[in-house]
């Protein structure tokens, strides 16, 4: 009788085949290779890494930027003519493309781990390098349109560069197991040498790195400022239509400290409150009056105005996507809101003690108040009866006068200058966008008794590192949020950060190293002469040297011939090969091995 035993027996590898398929669709055994991999490949796999790093930069850079998503929005009206919430598709595809090219980074990783051959499928090649172009076309953009807005990211470090770091620092430690493998795989000392002293000096510099990070919120609680007043910008436009009477009832109700409002002037000489040049974007006057569209607001008698809807175009465009969270009584009164004048505001002012922001837009020159329209606003605020001291002026024309008729004004400048400066015009406070001034210069101005006034400030995390830094007040559209905020999200002493940097790196050196011994135990024993017993063949398995597949099958007999002559156990024999993770070696075996028996006969 003729019995047929199969010489190899192949092992199910669900994992190996998932890694390979999906990276490059080799899902066959014979198709996987333990070659080296090509340098065409290896220059996708620097595509590769260059484009996760511009993805995450890109990624991190629109996730920061949520503060002015609005700012965003309204520039993009300016372009369009339509107002949309373009900054959502943006945040979709940064993370979809960051996904993905990190989920193709993480699988050439693996493939290296494993000593598989690289090799990225056609369809990942297109991909990669659409998101590539998309990515590089962003940039460009935004460095043409909107380059002051990069700013966003050194602020933020401010806030996360701490905690940056030692997740960096964790990643750099996670990354040691595979450079501490390829370092005991490689049989050139050259590139061993040089291999290791490139990680261990992106290690050193790492480590060093909290030498350069700078943020406000390091620092004695005891030295901490006071919490910045909030001034709502057009009232709470997250919560009610802009520059509308309710929206500034909500601030007030949120604990606002002041009302931030852009006034105008009538045709007929009423002061009323609109931020756009034109009636469109926040009112339906396409359906009252189509054929004045584009005509500027100030063009408008009060009486045509006041029959404008101020409050639908908040549930049509929901710019801040809160509209639906209304309350019925909040949609049934933000549907019935109308234009804002400035008188009644400026009531709602008084009976809340509210301080008030005032700025101007200069009516056109064939307005009948082109010359007079400060005198007019004067005129409303001072016989509205609100304290002077609760005004703050911000245009700078004929400020002079201003000062003459309405000494008690705080003057307020939008235009960035020294504190002498500022003084010789009487002056007390600056204006700013949040990225134009830093924590030093808002020291200085401090010092000088110059208060500063940044905009527009949304997020909470901006608002507890510009609270670190000693703003005085803020401009912000989500007073419902910031008025929370009791403490800044985080602040430690020097000393708190210093321990944990240090704890963290020391952690990290400990499990460098000791990865480095792991992976290199049979390469060092050997080397120290404490391995007599094992041959170059086995040390050379034992780390997974990446071979070609007949030099592997040589160093495999040679080893088997070796421990029949040592007497070594077929126990020992299977721990090495086994327990090492090499069972993927025997991909590499000829097909025709699946067909070779031996014959008994019983």
């Amino acid at each position: 009788m003729v019995k047929h035993q199969p010489l190899q027996y192949y092992e199910p590898q669900l994992c190996l085949s998932c890694l390979t398929g999906i990276y490059g669709c080799r899902w066959k055994r014979y198709q996987r290779s333990h070659d080296s991999t090509t340098k065409w490949e290896r220059l996708w796999f620097l595509i590769l890494c260059t484009t996760f790093f511009m993805t995450l930069v890109w990624f991190y850079f629109w996730w920061e930027v949520h503060n002015d998503y609005n700012e965003f929005n309204w520039y993009m009206y300016n372009k369009k003519g339509y107002w949309n919430d373009w900054s959502v598709p943006v945040l979709v595809l940064a993370s979809t493309g960051f996904i993905y090219v990190t989920f193709l980074l993480i699988l050439a990783l693996c493939h290296i781990a494993v000593g598989q051959q690289m090799n990225l499928h056609w369809l990942h090649k297109v991909g990669l390098t659409v998101v590539l172009v998309a990515i590089l076309v962003a940039v460009i953009s935004v460095n043409q349109l909107w380059n002051e807005e990069w700013d966003i990211i050194f602020i933020s470090f401010q806030a996360t560069a701490p905690f940056l770091h030692i997740g960096a620092v964790a990643a750099a430690t996670i990354l040691a197991w595979l450079i501490a493998g390829q370092f005991a795989r490689s049989e050139k000392v050259v590139f061993q040498i040089f291999l290791l002293f490139a990680y261990l000096g992106f290690l050193v510099a790492l480590y060093l790195v909290p030498l350069i990070i700078y943020s406000p919120c390091i620092m004695k609680r005891e030295d901490l400022s006071r919490r910045p007043t909030i001034i709502g910008n057009r009232g709470v436009p997250m919560l009610a239509p802009e520059n509308t009477l309710m929206s500034f009832q909500k601030a007030a109700e949120w604990r606002a400290d002041g009302f931030n409002i852009n006034v105008t002037i009538s045709y007929d000489g009423v002061p009323f409150l609109i931020h756009d040049t034109t009636l469109r974007r926040t009112t339906n006057v396409e359906e009252l009056y189509p054929n004045r569209v584009f005509d500027n607001a100030a063009m408008f008698n009060w009486t045509n105005l006041q029959m404008l809807n101020a409050g639908l175009w908040f549930f049509q465009e929901d710019p801040f996507w809160t509209a639906q969270a209304l309350s019925q009584k909040d949609n049934a009164e933000a549907l019935n809101q109308s234009l804002c004048r400035l008188a009644d505001v400026l009531s709602l002012a008084v009976h809340w003690n509210k301080s008030v922001m005032v700025n101007l837009r200069r009516p056109p020159p064939e307005h009948p108040f082109y010359t007079s329209w400060i005198n007019v606003t004067l005129e409303t605020i001072l016989e509205s009866g609100i304290a002077q001291d609760l005004v703050i002026w911000l245009p700078e024309e004929d400020r002079w006068m201003v000062r003459q008729v309405a000494p008690g004004f705080q003057q307020m400048s939008s235009v960035k200058q020294n504190a002498t400066a500022l003084h010789e015009q009487g002056i007390m406070g600056l204006n700013l966008r949040y990225n134009k001034v830093n924590a030093e210069e808002v020291r200085e101005y401090a010092s000088e008794n110059i208060s500063t006034n940044l905009y527009l400030v949304n997020e909470p995390w901006l608002f507890s590192v510009l609270w670190c830094a000693g703003v005085r007040s803020v401009t912000s559209d989500a007073c419902q949020v910031l008025s929370e905020v009791r403490a800044p999200t985080w602040i430690m002493s020097p000393g708190e950060y210093y321990m944990i940097w240090i704890t963290s790196d020391v952690i990290s050196i400990t499990i460098v190293v000791g990865i480095f011994i792991l992976q290199n135990y049979h390469l060092i024993r050997w080397r120290l002469g404490t391995l007599r017993t094992y041959n170059p063949e086995q040390i050379m398995l034992s780390a997974a040297v990446r071979r070609s597949s007949k030099d592997v099958n040589i160093m495999k007999e040679k080893l088997i011939f070796a421990e029949i002559n040592n007497g070594v156990s077929n126990s020992d024999n299977g721990s090495l090969c086994s327990e090492s993770g090499f069972e993927g070696f025997a991909d590499d075996v000829s097909p025709l091995g699946r067909n070779r028996t031996k014959t008994r006969i019983d």
